[in-house]
């Protein structure tokens, strides 16, 4: 058997702190494991690909807009294999790259081996049993497959497989209607393949606020088709393709959509299963995500579990975050909680959708409706956005009424997921103040400017409601 001083499963954030925890102390010894394609999943099949799929579909959607401003502009065609295989040879150096630093970091063993507990502290990795004192599980997470009829009798893409694609599907049927199915969407429509979403919920991407979800399903819908509220039965293949059978969750109505290839986008699942971690005295929740207090310890001691395989947030930047938590209580010794009072995310979608924060029910769950005010402002209506022709994009910001406190805010709209980092700053002072922006001048005319506009544009819940109403993103109660 093995002896180290710490095992880290999974080369993503779990790397983030190794250089400086070998650098510290000329004797420590590492393993690291990872069954992958070393690098995380961000690199070798998340964050980083799919971003460089979706900006020349951004391009495509920003030369269709030409026309509105006199430019007679058209797009000749289209390479999808020379847009795939960019992003493949770009991936595939930052891999090869990490794999040779990996293999050659003096005093840390790298396994491309899947892993398993035999008993607390100790693993499996291959065909060898090695076993340390500290630990940091880092094992990411999957595609989630729903349990849906023929599914897995009928060739199916996830969000892994789209990446290996030499031919554009002429016509694509995505299963679910989050982030995933959004992004995705707006790359192979862009790319033009007839896209059609059937999501499960009463609303297009239903994690954000219904405003935004409305006016994104609004503005998505000019270039796919997009059903909601509905369940999908089964799968199987036809003579014309691969056909969907979906029910109306409301009206029982059961609709069919054929398409040359389905691509499932319901979400991720976690890793826990390949680990074995009851084995190592550790828990999981229901779903099979690791247990951790706020400190991110799971329940065997001086085992650590961040990034997708705690199930808090799925999201890159929340990942690093917790590395650097798990750095400071693992290795320094000091006490330090996971903070995710503010989280930002963004959806590359066309629009751009970005939030951070409190949604506005969970704020008035824990403020109560009377405490709760609004910030809002459409794009159209600075200069900037007037420039651009901007219809109803907009951005919305919670505070607390008394104290003022920015809690969370959402935008719809071009460059969101930069507009936020005005925001999310200020929601890391002490008092949460948005008095630093307000007070500074802003470049005019800017796309910045909305946000300064949001902050001073304050109004009670009720009111706010009716101004929806009046945009039509909201239905009268």
């Amino acid at each position: 058997m093995k002896e180290y001083d710490l095992i880290v499963i999974g080369s993503g954030s779990g790397m983030n702190y190794i250089g400086a925890i070998l650098d510290a102390d000329p004797e420590i010894k590492v393993a690291l494991i990872d069954k992958d394609e070393p690098g995380g999943i961000c690199l070798t099949r998340g964050c980083i690909p799919s971003k460089m799929l979706l900006y020349p579909a951004e391009l495509v959607r920003e030369i269709e807009k030409a026309g509105n401003f006199g430019i007679k502009a058209s797009i000749e065609s289209i390479d999808f294999k020379a847009v795939m295989d960019r992003m493949r040879t770009s991936i595939s150096e930052d891999i090869e790259g990490i794999r040779h630093g990996y293999t050659h970091l003096h005093r840390m063993d790298f396994y491309n081996e899947a892993a398993e507990f035999v008993s607390p502290y100790t693993m499996k990795v291959g065909e060898e049993t090695i076993t340390a004192k500290m630990i940091f599980l880092c094992t990411g997470s999957k595609p989630a497959i729903p349990p849906v009829k023929g599914l897995d009798e009928v060739d199916h893409l996830t969000s892994d497989d789209v990446l290996q694609l030499t031919e554009m599907p002429e016509s694509l049927a995505i299963i679910g209607g989050g982030y995933i199915a959004a992004e995705y969407g707006h790359f192979f429509s862009s790319m033009g393949s007839k896209v059609t979403i059937i999501g499960r919920n009463p609303r297009i991407i239903p994690e954000e606020e219904p405003e935004v979800s409305t006016l994104a399903k609004k503005m998505m819908s000019e270039y796919m088709d997009i059903l909601t509220n509905c369940e999908v039965l089964e799968v199987r293949s036809s003579s014309e393709g691969k056909t969907v059978v979906a029910k109306d969750r409301d009206t029982g109505e059961e609709k069919e959509i054929t398409a040359s290839a389905i691509l499932v986008a319901t979400g991720r699942s976690p890793n826990s299963d390949i680990l074995k971690p009851e084995l190592g005295g550790i828990e999981t929740d229901e779903r099979g995500w690791i247990k951790v207090n706020e400190h991110l310890e799971t329940t065997s001691k001086n085992v650590w579990a961040f990034g997708d395989a705690n199930g808090k947030y799925l999201f890159k930047h929340v990942a690093n975050h917790e590395s650097s938590v798990v750095y400071y209580n693992a290795i320094l010794k000091k006490e330090i909680k996971a903070d995710y009072h503010a989280v930002p995310y963004a959806v590359f979608s066309h629009p751009e959708i970005a939030g951070v924060g409190m949604t506005e029910r969970q704020a008035v769950e824990e403020y109560g409706e009377d405490n709760i005010i609004i910030g809002f402002y459409r794009f159209q209506e600075t200069a900037k956005g007037m420039v651009m022709s901007l219809g109803d994009e907009f951005v919305k910001v919670i505070f607390e009424t008394e104290s003022q406190k920015i809690l969370g805010a959402h935008i719809i709209g071009p460059q969101a997921s930069v507009l936020m980092h005005q925001i999310i700053p200020l929601m890391y002072t002490e008092g949460q103040d948005a008095s630093p922006v307000m007070y500074a001048m802003d470049i005019h005319p800017s796309l910045s400017e909305v946000i300064k506009r949001a902050f001073y544009s304050r109004m009670p819940l009720n009111e706010y409601h009716m101004i929806m109403q009046a945009y039509g993103l909201e239905e009268a109660e």
